[in-house]
């Protein structure tokens, strides 16, 4: 069984949208942008063997603010330029009582039997509570992305907290040699 980091999308690899000290997900592609050294540290992630897998979720796409396709495009771009695995979406809301949509973690238990991860050697790298929660109810170690939202962590507790993905990165590895 291979390990695998698991990757928020807005807000680790791409800058959000901050509106009252909120994010929100870029709503088109003129606004997605990739932030400095995120290729780099994945690419770090890449040369360990680690599976490189998006988990994110666009309820926009549900509440009628964004069309699929142009989720579907943002995705296309970070495939393109980021040596990523896979991107898995949930475009539900929560009252679609889906299992894929974070905190609930369907999302990383299909990839990890998709590409026969072991949960317990992976990582979930994610900026909001609904990521580490889910990282944790799939036995993934969790670190957090502090970007200082008003949200803050609702209570749940990751193992780690950083600034950056480059940082996660870091801890990863670093974790991973002692």
């Amino acid at each position: 069984m291979r390990r695998a980091v698991f990757l928020d999308r807005d807000g680790v690899l791409n800058k959000p949208v901050i509106k009252n000290s909120n994010p929100h997900p870029p709503s088109s592609l003129y606004q997605l942008e990739i932030y400095e050294g995120v290729r780099e540290a994945l690419a770090d992630l890449r040369e360990r063997d680690y599976r490189l897998i998006v988990v994110t979720n666009q309820p926009d796409v549900r509440r009628g603010k964004i069309e699929r396709s142009v989720v579907e495009s943002m995705n296309r771009v970070l495939q393109d330029q980021l040596p990523l695995d896979a991107i898995e979406v949930c475009c539900h809301d929560d009252e679609d009582a889906c299992d894929c949509r974070k905190p609930k973690p369907g999302m990383i238990v299909r990839s990890a039997e998709r590409f026969d991860l072991d949960l317990k050697k992976s990582f979930l790298v994610g900026d909001r509570w609904r990521d580490i929660e889910a990282g944790n109810r799939a036995g993934c170690t969790t670190i957090f992305v502090d970007r200082g939202y008003r949200e803050g962590l609702k209570g749940t507790k990751p193992q780690h907290t950083v600034n950056s993905l480059a940082e996660a990165t870091q801890w990863i590895l670093n974790t991973r040699e002692e």
